[in-house]
């Protein structure tokens, strides 16, 4: 029975599912299509494949560990979390992953089942049968991907072009960049296309030998990395001063495209890639109108919309084919044909150095969060969440000085030489330049009201002098 390592790759951003996906709490990590996060989803749909490791690979952004390991833990999960340095697309984060797996069985080669984690897939029954039926070829030595029968012009999906009555392993004929509305309809129509899922099957050395051929430059700079790999618990930090140096390509052009052992095998599961608000509103039941809604809305006469109220009351009337989408801080409104010109408007608003395109309101934090609730010229007011158990950083600011209220919940403050603790409507003072900390040893969540007053209120105004989530030295 062959080995399957699983690999599952989560370092989008999800733009186009701003407001609600951002880069510092993307799309997978969110739950859009379910109760649970797409990555837990994703991660759950594994088990029941034969042969699949428990111990999953997921790849991942420095910045959004701590999330995912808190996500993990609430689905059981075994998984250890390969931590890009920085994002260089799929070629050399699954470069990481096999280096990494076959690394750690000389024994036996495993198979890398490799899953992004933002899709859907509402049948993981034909999803389980589907990568089953690949093993064999997989397991002989060729490169499997898995193609989605293409049911409408879909302009946002690249394309396979292959036997159109297959129904396992069989040749790849083409890969196809994304086409235009008019070429979408005619290879629909022509029965000869499937959608590109970005989803793989292929034993370790057999994707490394093809990138030695065809990329070795990618190669070379993942060997070095995972030469100076350093383990920090569940975490695995390749060296980044060597990865820095490897090129951003994703699998298909680095390979794929290029390898004569291709081969697709047809996934008819209810897939999606939820790309856009349009997408996630096809793969999310509807009522009767053909409305999706989700949280606390109103409306009247709408019609095959999406409507998303995240923070407050939104009330819609005479909708049709639109999208709404409310958050504490923003608020999309759209037709669905243009839901995937929404990365252009994070793409601006980035450019206007606008914080709404990267963080929510509520920025996690691996003791909690905190919330900013208001700002303006020389404050700043945040509601502080510290999770019991939970310890910021011992730290001090150079600009400047805050005033804590507990408002539920009690905290022990540190205060330079003096450590103390506050209940409920007890508060302090921070100077400038003192030395500080928040600790929760206590049972239930404790929320401070901070009042931040200085000259400049960034967070990058930190420095961080003890830390148990190995940040020491850090400002972020």
């Amino acid at each position: 029975m062959s080995k399957i390592q699983p690999v599952v790759l989560s370092g989008g951003a999800g733009t186009r599912l701003w407001p609600a996906s951002r880069s510092m709490f993307p799309k997978q990590l969110l739950p859009l299509a379910s109760r649970r996060t797409m990555l837990q989803e994703t991660l759950i749909r594994l088990r029941g494949i034969e042969g699949c490791s428990d111990n999953a690979l997921v790849v991942c952004n420095e910045a959004h560990r701590f999330l995912i390991a808190d996500q993990l833990r609430d689905i059981a999960s075994s998984a250890r979390l390969i931590l890009e340095p920085e994002g260089r697309n799929t070629a050399p984060a699954v470069a990481l992953a096999a280096l990494l797996a076959s690394g750690e069985s000389a024994a036996d080669t495993p198979l890398l089942l490799v899953i992004p984690a933002d899709h859907v897939v509402d049948e993981p029954g034909r999803f389980r049968a589907a990568v089953a039926g690949g093993v064999a070829a997989a397991d002989a030595g060729q490169l499997v991907t898995f193609g989605i029968p293409a049911t409408r012009p879909e302009t946002g999906y690249g394309y396979i072009r292959a036997d159109a009555a297959a129904t396992g392993p069989v040749a790849v004929e083409a890969f196809v960049e994304k086409p235009d509305a008019e070429t979408a309809a005619q290879y629909v129509a022509s029965g000869g296309y499937f959608w590109n899922s970005g989803m793989f099957l292929f034993r370790t050395d057999i994707y490394l030998d093809a990138l030695q051929e065809h990329a070795p430059d990618i190669l070379s700079a993942c060997s070095a990395s995972i030469e100076g790999i350093s383990r920090d618990g569940a975490f695995l930090r390749p060296d980044r001063e060597a990865f820095a140096g490897c090129r951003d390509d994703s699998i298909d052009y680095a390979v794929m495209e290029k390898t004569r052992s291709a081969v697709m095998v047809p996934l008819d599961a209810g897939w999606s890639d939820v790309g856009s608000w349009s997408a996630l509103h096809d793969a999310c039941a509807a009522d009767a109108n053909g409305n999706t809604v989700v949280g606390d809305v109103t409306q009247r006469d709408c019609y095959n919309s999406y409507i998303n109220a995240g923070s407050r009351l939104v009330v819609a009337v005479g909708l049709d084919d639109a999208v709404v989408v409310e958050t504490s801080d923003a608020v999309l409104v759209s037709v669905k044909e243009k839901s995937q010109d929404v990365k252009k408007i994070v793409d601006d608003l980035r450019r206007r150095k606008r914080v709404e395109a990267n963080s929510h309101r509520q920025v996690f934090r691996p003791w909690g969060s905190y919330d900013s609730i208001d700002s303006g010229d020389g404050f700043q007011v945040k509601r502080l969440i510290v999770n019991p158990g939970a310890t910021l950083s011992l730290q001090k600011h150079a600009f400047r000085a805050e005033h804590w209220t507990v408002v539920s919940g009690r905290a022990r403050v540190t205060l330079d030489d003096r450590q103390f603790d506050l209940a409920v409507n007890e508060s302090t003072y921070v100077p400038v330049g003192a030395v500080h900390r928040i600790q929760n040893p206590f049972d239930e969540p404790v929320h401070i009201i901070e009042v931040q007053c200085g000259s400049y209120l960034g967070e990058d105004d930190i420095v961080r002098i003890d830390d148990e989530y190995g940040r020491e030295g850090t400002n972020t």
